[in-house]
Formats: structure tokens, sequence, C-alpha cells
């Protein structure tokens, strides 16, 4: 474990409330292993990732941002950079990447990206010129009730009015990986249902406007892809079934599911 992640070692308190604007501490988050504020699912070859995640986020994230290229966006948890690499390329303008493992930003800046060492809360509470958008790369579960809501009430703070964020967790409902999801990490601290995830961007003071499955099968030049896919639709669609049947109206079975918010201010 590296100094940075030693740091956010000790549980972090209850806090029910949003702080004080300008109030910045030293941040201790409940994560022991992967702190919410680095991303951690690059490949073990990670120059191998900008080309895969961007495929990825391709198919799931960029029909969701604004139409203006010059508008301002701050990605979370950014790693390497594979979104703000591929915001770049799509002529985006105004990106920054924020990640506080210096080593994944490293990376980026060797592909010269616009990309800062820092830690998402600090970063979000010291902030003074708010975003169009706002995206974590990393997953919502790796915060705990609590620090989630704090951190969405900081996105929207850091919002302009209307400003949109896409969120993402893990998928509780999934009957195959839902349980596994929570269990293989200890730093997963909870699941989402769509109906959740919704629960708690309000909470959050943010406004729901599409929750939605996450696409992983992407890759379109491979022909396993397409097994994949077909695969995973039936699966979803039986599962759909069976909770029709038990009188559960879930209709987002997917391995993780994402939601697009909006600063209502």
């Amino acid at each position: 474990m590296s100094a940075q992640q030693a740091k956010k070692a000790a549980p972090v308190a209850s806090v029910p409330a949003e702080r004080p604007a300008g109030q910045v501490g030293e941040r201790r988050l409940a994560a022991r292993l992967e702190p919410f504020d680095s991303y951690w699912q690059a490949p073990v070859d990670v120059e191998k990732g900008y080309g895969k995640f961007a495929a990825y986020y391709r198919a799931n994230y960029l029909r969701h941002l604004p139409a203006d290229k010059a508008a301002r966006i701050l990605v979370v948890s950014c790693g390497p950079g594979y979104l703000v690499k591929l915001l770049r390329d799509e002529g985006y303008a105004d990106v920054l990447g924020i990640d506080s493992d210096p080593l994944k930003i490293a990376h980026a800046e060797r592909h010269g990206l616009p990309c800062a060492t820092a830690e998402a809360f600090a970063f979000l509470e010291r902030n003074r010129d708010p975003f169009d958008v706002i995206v974590p790369e990393q997953e919502l579960n790796h915060l705990t009730l609590d620090e989630q809501i704090e951190f969405l009430r900081l996105c929207r703070r850091n919002l302009k009015p209307g400003g949109i964020m896409i969120v993402y967790g893990l998928n509780g409902a999934n009957p195959l990986v839902g349980s596994e999801n929570l269990a293989h990490n200890i730093d997963h601290f909870n699941t989402f249902t769509d109906y959740s995830l919704k629960q708690i961007i309000r909470l959050g003071g943010l406004e729901v406007v599409e929750v939605m499955p996450l696409k992983l099968y992407v890759f379109w030049k491979n022909p396993l892809n397409y097994v994949g896919l077909v695969a995973t639709t039936l699966l979803e669609l039986f599962f759909r079934a069976c909770f029709i049947l038990y009188g559960k109206e879930v209709k987002i079975l997917t391995k993780k599911l994402a939601a697009v918010c909006r600063n209502p201010a």
C-alpha cells in the first residue's frame, strides 16, 4: 500500500450534512485498499486501455454529453486519462482530469492529457470555477452512504445551473453477479438497483435525468462480442420475467448501471 493510500486507512465519521463551503481538512475515507479518488480498473497493459476504454465510453457516455465542444468538463478519478483522452479526441477543448495517484497521472501526462494529481473531495471543496459536466470514473460504491451523499452535494456545488453529472455503480439486481459485485472487494460498501441509485442522487440534491444500463459488449470487431451480447440479453430477459413473477418491477439487470443527473439550481 502506498503512503497516499495508507493516508485514507482510518474509517470516516458519519457526515449526514453538507460541509460548509471552503472548509477543507484532512480526508480519511472508509476505503482501505482502493480509494474512490483513484481509478483502479485499468488493464495490466495500461497503454492498451486507451483503445478499449474509448470504445466503452463512446458506447455508454458520449451521447449524454453536451453538443457544445466548449463545455467545461471535470473527470474525477481519471486514472491514466482514458475518458479524458476520448473527450479530447472528440473535440472537447476544456477538459480536466484529477486523480490522487501520481503514477497514473504520469501516464496521462505522457499522452499530453490535461490531468493533475488531486484528491476528489479536497479539490471539490476548494474549487470555485464551476463545470458544465462532472464524470467520476470510479464507482460510487467505493464510498459509504454518507460519503456518497457528501460527494454528490459537493459535485452539485461545483456544477453550473443545469450542469450534468454521469455516475455509475454496481448493480445488485443481477442474480448472477449482484452479490459477487459486493463480496469480491472489501471496499465495495453497497450495490444499487435503478431505484436505489435514484434515491442516492436525490439525497445529493441532484435531479435524475435517466438511469441506464452500461453496455459491456461494445467491441464490434470481435465476433465473440455478438455471442456475449446475445447470451447476456437472453439472461437479462429471463431474470426480468422472474422478477415480474415475484411482483418486482426491475428493468435494469446489467452488471453495472449508470445515471445522468442535473443540477436543478
